[in-house]
């Protein structure tokens, strides 16, 4: 499809819901409208394995990499609606590290795609476990759903909470429960 249809598909909505998509604020919203999704939507151009192809060597560092309080926004499949976040994302290394920028970058792949929250936080973990080979992988997502509050059953507080546990975080009690230590350990003050 090419920009120009896309844009006369917005343009259709905006006469669905207002009727008259002519006035002066409407003009240039579908071409506004299509541009902001080439953003919000970029995870469809973006590749994880290319994401999370530079690695380094781990020095025989065994300990968890914890990742914690990623911010993302999202959308939803369903309704179009946003919902937005944070995002853990842990590794045991066996080998190699992968620099802290690239396990953010592997969040906003995922969410910048229409999305439910069980697949971000799948396909984060098996990115990590496929490009990685960690002893284990771990991903937890919170998250507030505009779905939810603006429509339907309209709970302004509900928060999901997601996890995939993958390695030694799913097989050992110890790992997980030292994990969601770290996790709720206290901010860092600046």
């Amino acid at each position: 499809m090419s920009k120009e249809e896309a844009m006369k598909a917005v343009e259709t909505i905006l006469k669905y819901i207002e009727g008259d998509s002519g006035r002066e604020g409407l003009i240039d919203t579908p071409m506004r409208v299509i541009n902001s999704y080439e953003e919000i939507f970029a995870g469809y151009k973006m590749n994880s394995s290319e994401v999370l192809s530079s690695t380094f060597n781990g020095e025989g560092y065994d300990g968890i990499v914890l990742l914690r309080d990623i911010e993302f926004h999202s959308t939803c499949e369903h309704h179009l609606q946003p919902f937005k976040g944070r995002a853990h994302v842990a590794y045991i290394p066996t080998e190699r590290i992968v620099g802290i920028s690239k396990l953010a970058r592997i969040v906003e792949l995922h969410a910048r795609r229409l999305q439910n929250q069980e697949r971000i936080t799948k396909g984060v973990a098996d990115d990590l476990e496929n490009n990685l080979n960690p002893l284990g992988a771990a991903v937890i997502i919170e998250a507030a759903h505009g779905c939810m509050q603006c429509r339907g059953v309209s709970k302004q507080n509900a928060v999901m909470t997601t996890s995939a546990m993958r390695g030694v975080f799913f097989d050992k009690a110890e790992a997980r429960s030292e994990l969601m230590q770290l996790i709720r350990s206290a901010p860092l003050s600046n």
